[in-house]
């Protein structure tokens, strides 16, 4: 696989190492890459217009403010337009701008508005990268999904020697046909996922109802993540207050029977992850008049098992997919609970969470879970965003579906 027909958006930020984006330009150009390129207002000091424009071929974006760009292509669409979005050199000050969200130039607002993965080329002096401001920026910075080349130990244009230095152009290459030949072969085996996320309503009468505390914000984000990874993925989602990506197929329902009616329409698929807390009881009888609080007929409500959806997909010879991955919520045992679940309803991965703890799990932006495998590996998650964690449970998946398509193979 190469990087062929592939496109891709550089930022050039400013700093001495701005003129090695020249490198990188005519090194991608030559593989036929396509190259379209913002140049900053700090870079236009170590790299002129020209010069990129004759190297890739293609006009160089510099201006937000500027009618005739937004007339051909604006901010939204640069973003869309690319396949990933390369920021070279990173900056300090680029780091805490993209940190603190800032979106005050063309540069910063396409990143900002990108729906595709952003890799991020540090280059500064070693006492700048290990300030323990630029560190926390780096921390929160691959908690919002952005992705680093780099830094290298090396000498720099300074005189000083430590890590801080920006990673040559052909490391740079090789990490972009690494990244591209993991996403095709990916897409060549054409993965399809079925995720469920959120929380169901199970409706005593017209105006109450049985949930709980989900907001569906990690299942979501797997979706995601697998999507972006070139996984065919559809969310199958409860009510939740989500502004879901209009690129993501969503199926929305609001009770456990009807979850459970969607999700046997979409498989078989190769991966089911299945994250929504779906309420284990409905009431037996759902009134179709609002219940009076003076009516003691209703002061018992009669309930009845909704069915277990992660348990049937796991005991269908037919439905169940190469990779069944389940959630455990708990409030205790977490480890003995989870390994009971993911031998009793035969999935082949469980995501552990302490649902106990207010600042993860439900209804809160982080979270901190195990990784239980079948084989009985346990891959510990410390408290993050729900983003990170949603990547590196993607990851795990990806790297166990390859795993059994070679044995299969």
């Amino acid at each position: 696989m190469s990087l062929q027909n592939k496109k891709l958006l550089l930022i050039i930020g400013g700093g001495i190492s701005a003129y090695k984006a020249l490198d990188l330009t005519r090194l991608l150009v030559k593989n036929n890459v396509e190259v379209k390129t913002i140049l900053t207002k700090s870079g236009k000091e170590f790299v002129t217009p020209l010069s990129i424009m004759s190297l890739s071929n293609n006009k160089v974006f510099e201006d937000i403010f500027d009618v005739n760009n937004e007339k051909e292509i604006d901010h939204i669409s640069l973003s869309r337009w690319a396949d990933l979005v390369l920021v070279l050199p990173t900056t300090a000050n680029m780091m805490s701008k993209l940190n603190l969200g800032k979106a005050e130039d063309l540069a910063t607002t396409v990143i900002l508005a990108s729906n595709k993965d952003v890799l991020l080329v540090p280059a500064m002096n070693v006492r700048m990268w290990l300030h323990k401001a630029t560190q926390n920026s780096l921390k929160n910075l691959l908690d919002f999904g952005y992705k680093f080349i780099g830094p290298v130990s090396g000498e720099m244009a300074c005189g000083e020697y430590g890590e801080g230095k920006m990673s040559s152009p052909r490391q740079i290459f090789s990490y972009l046909k690494d990244y591209f030949n993991n996403r095709d072969l990916v897409k060549k085996k054409k993965f399809s996922a079925v995720v469920t996320t959120g929380p169901t309503r199970e409706y005593i009468d017209p105006v109450r109802y049985m949930s709980n505390e989900s907001s569906g914000k990690q299942g979501y984000e797997i979706a995601l993540a697998l999507s972006k990874l070139g996984v065919k993925t559809t969310l199958v989602a409860g009510p939740t207050s989500i502004n879901f990506s209009k690129e993501m197929n969503v199926k929305n329902i609001t009770s456990a029977e009807e979850m459970m009616i969607v999700v046997k329409k979409l498989l078989p698929a190769d991966v089911v992850v299945c994250a929504a807390a779906v309420a284990d009881f409905r009431p037996k009888k759902k009134e179709k008049n609002k219940i009076k609080k003076c009516n003691e007929a209703h002061s018992l409500l009669n309930l009845e098992k909704n069915t277990d959806i992660l348990e049937y997909i796991g005991k269908s010879n037919k439905l169940k997919p190469k990779l069944l991955v389940g959630f455990s919520a708990e409030t205790e045992n977490l480890i003995g609970n989870s390994i009971r679940k993911l031998n009793q309803k035969y999935c082949d991965m469980i995501i552990a969470n302490n649902i106990s703890k207010k600042n993860t799990g439900f209804n809160v932006d982080y979270n901190k879970v195990l990784i239980i495998e079948k084989n009985g590996k346990i891959l510990d998650l410390p408290r993050n965003k729900k983003s990170y964690i949603a990547a590196k449970i993607a990851k795990k998946i990806i790297d166990n579906l390859l795993i059994n398509d070679q044995n299969t193979n």
